[in-house]
């Protein structure tokens, strides 16, 4: 008997079964090595991206968006949760005896909910349009990643900063979708973050860093987009 999704799947919608995959490699490795883990999550974004490429030249499927936002769920919801619940932890010896680490277990379930939410919401009303509410659940996760790889390794900082996204995934403010061209440069910057993090003092983490916080602070008010409305 041959699989029910033979012959239905585009070669874009093997690209996203592929970010899901990294998605749960990611989460798996993040007790042992959280710098993997937040470089599978940058690989995951580029993948993100890379779909909705193929999608465009080759043509996509129906049931293409509904599998990209159940890959989301996996590398940008539990995965960078994962990543913070991980750092918060590793010095734990008791979770249930340790107030840190429960308040780090529950902002990240809670960053996992919220996320689930948001894509949830971002299907029903924001998948046909040029910009969504809400900070994206990829921007939130490389956010997080990044900020790891560009050595702010601190818990408390990782953890405030997954408290603020698991509101601000929901928040209502509209983020615009990024030009081409700067989708590109972000690309760039996130392979050259997973393939050297640590070259020149971390150097390209660091750059990627700031360009995403400069979206994340300055899209919803400077970066318009001609919509032609």
């Amino acid at each position: 008997m041959q699989p029910r999704f033979l012959g239905q799947l585009g070669v874009a919608d093997l690209v996203t079964a592929a970010n899901a995959a990294i998605g749960f490699v990611a989460v798996a490795t993040a007790t042992v090595d959280p710098e993997l883990t937040a470089r599978l999550i940058l690989l995951a974004a580029i993948a993100d991206g890379l779909d909705g490429v193929i999608a465009r030249i080759r043509g996509g499927t129906a049931i293409g968006p509904f599998l990209d936002s159940l890959a989301d769920v996996a590398s940008f919801g539990v995965a960078p949760a994962a990543l913070v619940y991980a750092v918060a932890t590793a010095d734990a010896t008791t979770v249930s005896e340790d107030p840190f680490a429960i308040a780090a277990l529950i902002i990240s379930a809670l960053y996992v909910s919220m996320a689930i939410v948001r894509l949830g919401f971002y299907m029903l009303h924001d998948c046909e349009k040029p910009e969504t509410e809400g900070v994206q659940t990829t921007l939130a996760a490389t956010v997080l990643a990044v900020t790891y790889l560009a050595g702010i390794g601190d818990p408390t900082v990782l953890v405030a900063m997954a408290a603020a996204f698991t509101y601000l995934m929901v928040a209502p403010v509209t983020y615009p979708d990024l030009y081409a061209r700067d989708a590109v440069v972000l690309g760039g910057l996130q392979a050259l973050a997973i393939g050297v993090p640590t070259a020149v003092n971390r150097v390209f983490p660091r750059s990627l860093l700031l360009f995403a916080v400069a979206y994340l602070v300055l899209a919803p008010f400077v970066y318009w987009r001609d919509t032609g409305s």
